[in-house]
């Protein structure tokens, strides 16, 4: 046989192998609220700034941030999505010093790990309005008086972090979509059935609390939509439940994304129209704030409308031994994603182009040596970190 005959054989042989097993690539995706905002390195009801997480990244010494590095260290996703991250505009000050103080060196036993693609942008917490928002007869600018409850701009944020490229150009967010222009909202009412909302303020309210996010990443020439968002807490209100009212329908706004026949409203900040493609990969993630096992104090509508979406896998919903320890009487306590015993956080796979093949909860028993890591609210966050693996399918 001719060394040439050999060199073409191996060449057609790597031109046929390789994009098979290119075409089969294994992904780990994660969501993890891990608190890095300012008032949780602060006294109880002291107020603070973004600068209080720069000085903390920049010293890379803060224990609750070495554990949580430890976490993801321990999990080692491929993509993962951060809440309640401070928007710091200068990467190096933020979440590019996260990456290298604390990730880049190994914690707890773990061994270091590197993303070197991010994507962050503003977010509408902390957005000062000029309106009474909470209706208590001063328009503070602040806390309920901003767009997004918040102190200071870019308070509760939130950064994706990828081992793959992002088509940052193709990126969608939908920070500014103003929740009147959604067909059949929600109305917030006062207890004599008037808007709950001025005139004024309702014509420039946003419905995201934080930002939606449409993120496309490159997975070896195939795209993979990553949407993220984090809507308000279903609670601090009064009985117009005007924070339930608005986590429902900024969750419905993901369903109605992934329905080409309702999404035609949905406008993004750069004025494009529609959502997602019906063929398109993606994967829905973030704190949700809502449970769809009907626990807590959501409008469990809005999250049941997305849990059961026909283009969501929820076949294999994400568990944990230590969750199922924390609250032994409660046979939901598996799937529990926060320490004050509730599933909030999710990562929902596309039927569409992925395969599920497995799922978890960060969440170890009291026994397990890396139980310190959550052991405490103060060890890391009152948040688990919450992870899927999936195959990309060849097509």
């Amino acid at each position: 046989m001719s060394k040439l005959f050999l060199s073409t054989l191996v060449a057609t042989l790597l031109i046929v192998i390789v994009p098979t097993a290119m075409a089969q690539t294994q992904l780990k995706v994660a969501t993890f609220n891990v608190s890095m905002e300012a008032e949780n390195y602060l006294p109880r009801g002291e107020r603070g700034s973004s600068q209080v997480l720069i000085d903390i990244l920049a010293n890379g010494e803060h224990p609750q941030v070495k554990n949580i590095a430890a976490i993801i260290q321990q999990v080692r996703p491929d993509i993962l999505l951060l809440n309640e991250f401070d928007y710091i505009e200068d990467p190096k000050l933020g979440i590019a010093a996260f990456i290298k103080n604390y990730l880049n060196k190994a914690q707890a036993g773990s061994e270091a790990i590197d993303y070197p693609f991010y994507y962050y942008s503003t977010v509408n917490t902390g957005q000062p309005s000029p309106y009474d928002l909470d209706n208590d007869g001063n328009a503070s600018g602040v806390g309920a008086d901003a767009w997004g409850y918040g102190f200071y701009p870019g308070q509760y944020g939130m950064v994706l972090l990828s081992k793959y490229p992002i088509d940052t150009a193709k990126v969608r967010t939908f920070q500014h979509f103003k929740w009147r222009d959604m067909p059949g909202f929600m109305p917030t009412k006062k207890a004599d059935g008037s808007p709950w909302y001025s005139k004024d303020a309702w014509a420039k309210f946003p419905l995201s609390s934080k930002s939606h996010w449409d993120i496309p990443i490159n997975i070896h020439g195939k795209t993979l939509h990553m949407l993220a968002s984090h809507p308000t807490p279903p609670v601090f209100d009064g009985e117009e439940n005007r924070n339930g009212i608005r986590n429902h329908d900024e969750i419905r706004l993901w369903a109605d994304y992934l329905t080409p026949q309702k999404a035609a409203y949905i406008c993004d900040d750069n004025g494009n129209k529609g959502g997602l493609a019906e063929n398109a990969r993606f994967i829905l993630l973030g704190d949700q704030n809502a449970s769809a096992d009907n626990e807590g104090n959501a409008l469990n509508s809005g999250i049941g409308m997305l849990y059961n979406h026909p283009r969501i896998n929820n076949s294999m919903p994400p568990a944990s031994l230590g969750g199922a320890e924390h609250t032994p009487d409660n046979p939901k306590a598996a799937f529990h994603t926060a320490e004050w015993r509730m599933r909030a956080d999710y990562v929902l796979p596309s039927k569409a182009g992925l395969q599920l093949k497995d799922s978890g909860v960060f969440w170890p028993v009291k026994a397990d040596p890396l139980y310190p890591l959550v052991g405490s609210r103060g060890a890391s966050s009152d948040h688990r970190l919450v992870w899927v693996t999936v195959e990309l399918s060849a097509d």
